[in-house]
């Protein structure tokens, strides 16, 4: 799959990724976000943020659990969009997580921009806790 095919399908997520307890125009300030993920298998797996204002949300990347549904953990690549179309990096707890879900996605492909920019993601994340303590 193409990055940017990869890029729409996060970017159709932002569609659904809207509070419960506003409206989405009183809503701006806190941002809307989708995640699509690709595996290893080809297989796609999307998902939005909830940005709760009490706090107890979650980013979009968490709620592609699906994924682990369907017994999957090793990524190929992903990408995070804003609701208005830009791409983002993941921020350093969606990292850790791809990273904690399978240490093979050191090699995972996250794509940073709309050129289609990017990084693995040990790049992101080069100095892992777990290289200094024994878990």
């Amino acid at each position: 799959m193409i990055a940017r095919s990869l890029i729409k399908k996060a970017q159709n997520a932002t569609e659904k990724a809207f509070p419960l307890s506003a409206k989405r125009e009183d809503w701006e300030y806190l941002g809307y976000v989708g995640a699509a993920i690709e595996t290893q298998s080809g297989n796609v797996f999307t998902g939005i943020n909830l940005a709760l204002l009490c706090g107890i949300g979650f980013c979009a990347e968490h709620s592609t659990a699906a994924m682990i549904q369907a017994g999957e953990t090793q990524l190929k690549r992903m990408v995070a969009v804003a609701h208005d179309g830009k791409v983002l990096p993941p921020c350093g707890r969606c990292r850790e997580l791809i990273y904690q879900l399978n240490k093979k996605n050191l090699d995972a492909e996250v794509i940073l921009d709309e050129a289609e920019r990017s990084v693995l993601l040990q790049t992101l994340l080069p100095e892992t806790w777990q290289k200094r303590i024994r878990v």
